[in-house]
């Protein structure tokens, strides 16, 4: 079976570090808030090119945390507006409205899939606070476009870079185009720690500070509560895991664009269609992800001939019954690409045999 996604491969590389890091945790004696998630912070915010990182215990909170803190600084009140693409994971949302703010989902880019200028400006109104691009399967959003209506419109950018861990556009990465950046360091992720993790990134101290302070019970000094806080904390050894692995970040990105590549040039199928790039050398593909109509029938075929696929996602938000207010939304782009959307194999330690064999039952599969 070629796995989808061989973490126990990946990690396996760097088995040794991986080890002796931990070790120095565990020796060290102190496990919350130490020196492995400062020198994280720090040298995650230096990758980012970002003034600050802040680590939490998810990309989730980093969402979350963040809007709570602009709110928390007086740039936000209950009941503004978030513009947010419709086909992305449902934790974007859920952020949005645990803050008692309102979502309004609109249609994405049917090539990239990622928010488009155009989307933006149709759901523009005077409740509009913050615009939420999420850069899906590591390919960043048309940032220098949407920072223009941003500056327009004196709005709020939160960059949602769960997916996008140093993808570019004009040489410049995601997560330090908006005024703040939120990422997932879930396992699975391009950089992707041993269990749950995230951070924020930011040029803004005060909004780092309050971030910080949020996710430590709403106290800056101990025992001092400035904010009615919560705990969400990046754990020490997970920032050690995550000081290892960032320091292959690019190389594996590398080894995913080349694989990207070989299925892209190799796959010739009329029935598959092929992702959309519109920066190759931006491209970081955390998912290499095709549209097929007869998705189902696709993947079984793939699964017979142990290609094992997943599907990002199969259900649209604006379809689950957490956002039932929503069903009624007339989103045919989102709903389609939901439909038909099927994530094929890609990761760092992919052989050569592998690809090659993707390609092979990709082509010869008939609809």
């Amino acid at each position: 079976m070629i796995k989808f996604l061989d973490l126990q491969a990946i990690n396996a590389q760097y088995k040794e570090e991986l080890k002796e890091a931990c070790a120095k945790v565990i020796d060290s004696g102190w496990y919350v808030r130490g020196t492995h998630v400062k020198q994280f912070e720090q040298q995650f915010a230096q990758y980012c090119d970002t003034q600050y990182s802040v680590g939490v215990a998810n990309g989730l909170d980093a969402l979350t945390l963040t809007l709570r803190a602009w709110k928390e600084l007086g740039k936000l009140q209950d009941g503004d507006e978030v513009i947010v693409q419709a086909n992305t994971y449902i934790a974007s949302i859920l952020a949005i409205s645990e803050n008692n703010l309102v979502p309004v989902l609109v249609e994405p880019d049917p090539e990239t899939f990622n928010l488009s200028a155009n989307s933006i400006n149709k759901a523009l109104t005077d409740k509009t606070k913050v615009i939420l691009p999420v850069h899906l399967y590591g390919q960043i959003s048309p940032m220098d476009e949407i920072m223009s209506i941003a500056n327009k419109h004196e709005l709020l950018v939160l960059e949602d870079c769960a997916q996008s861990h140093g993808a570019t556009l004009q040489n410049r990465k995601c997560g330090s185009w908006g005024d703040a950046a939120a990422f997932s360091f879930y396992p699975g992720k391009n950089l992707g720690a041993l269990g749950d993790a995230g951070a924020m990134t930011t040029d803004d101290q005060a909004l780092a500070d309050t971030v910080r302070a949020l996710g430590n019970y709403g106290s800056v000094t101990k025992y001092k509560n400035d904010f009615l806080g919560v705990n969400s904390r990046l754990d020490e050894i997970q920032a050690a895991m995550l000081l290892v692995k960032l320091n292959h970040l690019d190389r594996e990105t590398e080894i995913r664009q080349q694989i990207a590549e070989k299925l892209s040039n190799g796959i010739h199928n009329s029935d598959v269609k092929l992702p959309f790039v519109n920066v190759i050398e931006g491209h970081v593909w955390h998912l290499f992800v095709v549209q097929c109509e007869n998705r189902e029938k696709f993947q079984k075929y793939l699964a017979d001939n142990d290609i094992q696929t997943l599907i990002h996602y199969p259900i649209a938000p604006h379809k689950q019954g957490a956002y039932s207010e929503y069903a009624k939304l007339q989103l045919p782009i989102t709903e389609k690409l939901h439909n038909d959307v099927l994530s094929l194999p890609i990761h760092p330690c992919m052989t050569d045999s592998e690809i090659e064999y993707v390609i092979e039952k990709v082509n010869a599969y008939v609809a």
